[in-house]
Parts: structure tokens; sequence; C-alpha cells
């Protein structure tokens, strides 16, 4: 089980910076640890959950491997779980 977080440097929601929560061997895995964490299933977006940074030293507690961004995406790309944003094609186009 390896289940990834980057630092919390990304700003969002209540004034709070985010980090990605991913797994590099299975949503399902990603999906059982974010429970253990009590974060909510509305969080995940397509291959990982954005968390706050009040959840991070909980997360590295709980087992997770605290990496840096780019080390989290090259590791969810290379395990095939990386899911991009479906652009919709307008008429026309």
């Amino acid at each position: 089980m390896t289940v990834l977080i980057d630092p919390p440097q990304w700003p969002g929601p209540r004034g709070l910076m985010w980090s990605h929560l991913v797994s590099d061997t299975s949503l399902d895995e990603l999906h059982v640890f974010a429970a253990r964490l009590s974060v909510p299933v509305r969080a995940f977006d397509r291959d990982h959950y954005d968390v706050p940074e009040t959840v991070h030293a909980f997360a590295v507690s709980l087992g997770a491997q605290a990496v840096t961004s780019r080390e989290l995406l090259q590791r969810l790309v290379a395990a095939g779980l990386r899911r991009r944003k479906v652009h919709a094609v307008r008429a026309g186009e």
C-alpha cells in the first residue's frame, strides 16, 4: 500500500492551503485511506482527494508518504491511475 501526499501549497477554500492525496496502487486503496482520515467523498476529484493542510500531518502519521508534487504526479502517471479532465468539444470545433 502506497498512499502519497504532496505539500499543502495550493490555495483553497476557508483560507487554507491544500494537498493532493493519491495512491500509486489503486483507487480502492485511496478511498479506504481517505475514509480513515474522515475525508468526505466530495473531496475526490477523478484520481485524487484534495485535503486541507490540517490533515497533512495526520495522513503522514497513518502511513501516507510525503513527496513533492512532481513525484506525486510522476508516480500517479506511472501507475496508470492518472485521469485527466475530459474537455467537451463544442459543435463546430
